[in-house]
């Protein structure tokens, strides 16, 4: 039996009951199916606005109380968040942001129409990168609210009685996100992101509670940053962690598996589980090759665990061991997909 290598990190919770539980990692592929020839990804911010839609966007910022550049700071937080992001997985070994002034946005929060195969496949070609990934659009919208309550102030002629206003300042953070695939050419994601983020001041009157708001650059660009890793998570394989019902008990041989098994020894448990599949009692054999079928998941063998799983439910009628045959044929089909 070869020493168990992990690729799902397994622990074990032991139980009362006939049935314990196995907890691992595993790997998932990635929300965008992304081909396997898009190594090298450029990254481009589109969301400069065009001449004619810049009086327009100069009043949507008036109108939505945007500080000077903070859709503009944002977005480059946006942008560098990104590629921060992805560095951290191997999917991509080569990422750069590309910088293209001549890419521009209607503004307003809207999706623009998806950039032309002439300009995707030149800047891919100029830029030596398989794909690209482009920040469509950026926009910030703020609502500020005012309440009031009476206070008493201490003054040196005592308390005297005031008002407090309350401000509390809500920004939304809102991006849109395109995946050019320059090879087949497909739009191969378009996904809007936002994030909200509230602010809260008092003061002796509404000039003074909304003034200490006013200066929220740094944590909008946080938020920026913040959207762009949760847009990477869709682009990389991730992990979960999923658990796994197996059997304690049957007949002494099993028990002693699951004290093996529960000190860490998985060989010997594994072992244990192979001899009692050929037991003559059908409940005792069913459990062991339903254990065993585990130990191949745990091993990262799937075709053996499938096989052992069948064997459970198809020559010994183990319930559990049904269930588990579909969720290993799942896996084994979504591991087929992060591999292509």
């Amino acid at each position: 039996m070869r020493t168990f290598y992990f690729l799902a990190l397994a622990t074990l919770i032991a139980s009362c009951s006939k049935k314990g539980i196995i907890s691992m990692n595993v790997q998932e592929p990635a929300e965008v199916r992304v081909p396997a020839a898009i190594k090298k990804l450029g990254i481009v911010n589109r969301t400069l606005p065009t001449k004619e839609t810049k009086p327009l966007d100069d009043i949507e910022k008036a109108l939505s109380l945007e500080g000077k550049n903070l859709d503009k700071d944002g977005a480059e937080s946006s942008v560098n968040g990104l590629k921060n992001e992805l560095s951290k997985n191997d999917r991509f070994p080569e990422l750069k942001i590309i910088d293209e002034k001549d890419l521009k946005t209607i503004g307003a929060g809207m999706f623009p129409a998806a950039l032309n195969w002439e300009q995707v496949a030149k800047i891919c070609k100029a830029q030596q990168v398989d794909g690209l990934v482009s920040l469509e659009f950026f926009d910030t919208n703020t609502k500020l609210n005012f309440t009031a309550n009476t206070t008493t102030v201490n003054t040196p002629l005592g308390n005297v009685p005031a008002i407090n206003h309350h401000a509390t300042m809500i920004t939304t953070v809102n991006t849109g996100w395109r995946f050019y695939d320059p090879i087949d050419k497909r739009v191969l994601d378009e996904y809007r992101l936002s994030r909200s983020l509230t602010f809260t001041s008092n003061g002796i009157n509404p000039l003074t509670a909304a003034k200490a708001l006013i200066d929220r650059k740094e944590a909008v660009n946080q938020a920026s940053s913040q959207v762009a890793e949760a847009y990477a998570g869709r682009l990389v394989p991730y992990w979960i962690r999923v658990s796994r019902d197996y059997y304690l008990k049957g007949n002494d041989q099993l028990k002693m598996a699951a004290r093996k098994a529960q000190a860490g020894n998985w060989d010997g448990a594994a072992q244990i589980w192979k001899n009692e599949s050929a037991n003559s009692d059908p409940k005792i054999a069913g459990r062991a090759c339903y254990n065993y079928a585990i130990i191949h998941e745990i091993n990262g063998d799937l075709d053996e665990a499938i096989k052992w799983a069948q064997k459970a439910y198809e020559d010994f009628n183990e319930k559990l061991a049904l269930n588990y045959v579909r969720v290993l044929q799942n896996r084994k089909e979504r591991i087929k997909n992060l591999n292509n």
